[in-house]
């Protein structure tokens, strides 16, 4: 799989003998926005988990560009290696600015003290203007994350990410709690941000699913129910049966 950034074998996740991914195969392609989607407890965040090492699997392999298999490693090598992930919750810091929150991000090795007081180099103050821009949030740098609205506080911790030059990016629900305005804007992101960046993304919004989504993997009690373009799942009759039987999100 020479396109393929990211190759999942045959992936099991068990929790006191519950199998929260239950031998899991797909891949993510260079370049991709790629959807995992699923029913609550299809095992969707559990995957997240084990990609960025929160969780170690009982089998299979996660291999980063045909060569490492990350569930050999610590979350810190992981995220050294290019993969980043974003949680649900914005973990950002609401004290210190905006900008500050970014020279945070971009030193990732340094302690909130040290990052405060010591000056990054050119290319990394260079790269955090760049991001900033990209985000929409130049001109509000220096005010601190409280000011921001809920879509802004997303679009922060995306950047957090962007200027670390990840790989790959994971993204649990970044549109939750967006109304239509911003959600378009954060897709808008996303297709940029993957051209040069694979996008992992967890979703139950099945409009921006259907909007922005490359590929998606339909995930039903840590098994892989179908794959493809949103088209092809649509037609699926096991998929509309999964969601409609369990009064999910929606998938028409």
């Amino acid at each position: 799989m020479s396109d393929s950034i990211l190759e999942i074998r045959n992936l099991t996740v068990s929790f006191d003998g519950f199998k929260a991914v239950d031998g899991l195969s797909t891949s993510v392609k260079k370049g991709d926005i790629h959807f995992f989607i699923g029913p609550n407890g299809a095992g969707k965040t559990t995957l997240l988990d084990a990609i960025c090492g929160r969780v170690k699997p009982a089998e299979g392999k996660i291999i980063f560009k045909g060569m490492k298999d990350v569930t050999k490693m610590s979350e810190h090598e992981i995220v050294e290696l290019g993969i980043g992930r974003k949680f649900q919750v914005p973990s950002i810091f609401m004290g210190i600015t905006i900008y500050e929150n970014m020279e945070l991000a971009a030193a990732r090795k340094r302690s909130l003290y040290s990052t405060l007081f010591t000056k990054l180099s050119r290319e990394q103050t260079e790269r955090i203007q760049d991001v900033l821009q990209k985000i929409g949030l130049y001109e509000k740098r220096y005010r601190t994350p409280a000011a921001l609205s809920h879509g802004e506080k997303q679009w922060l911790e995306i950047g957090m990410l962007l200027v670390q030059q990840p790989e790959i990016m994971l993204l649990d629900e970044p549109v939750a709690g967006m109304g239509r305005k911003e959600t378009d804007r954060t897709g808008r992101l996303l297709k940029e941000i993957s051209e040069k960046c694979s996008v992992i993304v967890v979703e139950h919004d099945m409009e921006f699913v259907r909007e922005y989504a490359d590929k998606v993997t339909v995930l039903h009690e840590g098994r892989l129910l179908d794959e493809g373009n949103m088209h092809k799942i649509q037609q699926n009759p096991k998929v509309m049966e999964v969601y409609l039987g369990r009064g999910g999100e929606g998938c028409a």
